[in-house]
């Protein structure tokens, strides 16, 4: 909310109460919070800046998949604060490999299907769900799909041929300067990230940022061409969802990314409008490996906050947590 609006709504409140109130008064006995409130009640504040603004930094919700999903979602202010009627959305989850859901290297088909069908609620004219997989397509797409099938046979599916990615400049790259991206996440207005939480022999964890290599068609170059962490940061200043939703109902700890390893059920959800915040809150959350790891010991997170993309700041940051 700017100077300026903060300023008309005080001047409307002091006619309306009959006495001076100054900005300084006004702020210290009720908050920014309560001003925001009283604002948006008066017309002053779209509902959308409201909720945008009243949100915490992260939601966490810790029960069954469906219901965690739309309560973190509800927390960072409702799908409609994301999603506008009749735009196109791009859901990127994890389904890159075959495996059951208590393996927990692709998100958890009812993460998916919430997310999608809070986007239909909020009046998306499309929601796609995509993934560019590492195994054979249908296998790693089938969970999913068949979780999705109640919205259509056009939702779910797997990229992989080159004529459905366009090359795009990475303007402000430092060691990846191009890369060929989705056209759907190119021409959709929302792109949503819902990773799940699991480790990787080359990045530590894979989480949302590192998740958004699934949105390139040759991320192969990444690996040998580049050194990873920075290529990732990289991408991420092209590729920035507008709301991340981490699955962390199930995490694989180790032997990560396509298992068997280590699996922890934590029935967790974690959700943000900060990719790195998101990934900053799942590393210090739970355990991998064996041990306790700090965000700054993930180092395309740090790099990516150090570069300004997001916070893993957690302990600043403003974090509610709701068991269902």
């Amino acid at each position: 909310m700017s100077d300026h609006l903060i300023d008309m709504f005080l001047s409307g409140l002091q006619k309306h109460l009959g006495a001076a109130l100054s900005r300084r008064d006004f702020m210290k006995t009720h908050g920014r919070g309560a001003l925001l409130l009283a604002a948006a009640s008066s017309g002053l504040v779209a509902p959308r800046t409201l909720s945008a603004a009243a949100a915490p930094h992260i939601a966490v919700t810790v029960g069954d998949a469906a219901a965690a999903t739309r309560r973190a979602v509800e927390i960072m202010g409702g799908m409609k604060a994301f999603v506008n009627k009749g735009d196109r959305v791009v859901v990127k989850p994890n389904m890159s490999f075959t495996g059951g859901v208590m393996d927990a290297v692709n998100t958890h088909p009812e993460v998916v299907r919430e997310i999608v069908a809070m986007c239909r609620e909020a009046g998306a004219s499309r929601v796609r769900v995509l993934d560019h997989p590492l195994r054979p397509s249908e296998q790693c797409i089938e969970g999913a799909r068949d979780a999705c099938r109640i919205f259509g046979d056009d939702v779910v599916h797997a990229l992989n041929n080159k004529e459905f990615y366009r090359e795009v400049a990475v303007r402000e790259g430092k060691s990846l300067r191009e890369t060929d991206v989705m056209k759907d996440v190119l021409d959709s207005q929302v792109l949503i990230a819902a990773p799940v939480a699991k480790s990787h022999g080359s990045t530590g964890v894979s989480l949302s940022m590192k998740g958004m290599m699934g949105l390139v068609w040759n991320r192969s170059i990444m690996h040998w061409r580049h050194n990873l962490h920075d290529a990732i940061v990289d991408l991420c200043t092209v590729l920035k969802p507008s709301l991340v939703v981490v699955d962390a109902t199930r995490v694989l700890t180790s032997d990560g990314p396509g298992g068997p390893g280590t699996v922890i059920t934590p029935r967790t959800v974690v959700a943000s409008r900060d990719m790195v915040a998101a990934d900053a809150y799942t590393v210090q959350a739970f355990e991998w490996y064996g041990q306790k790891l700090g965000p700054d010991k993930v180092r395309h997170i740090r790099l990516a906050h150090e570069r300004g993309l997001g916070r893993m700041d957690v302990q600043s940051l403003i974090v509610k947590k709701v068991v269902i």
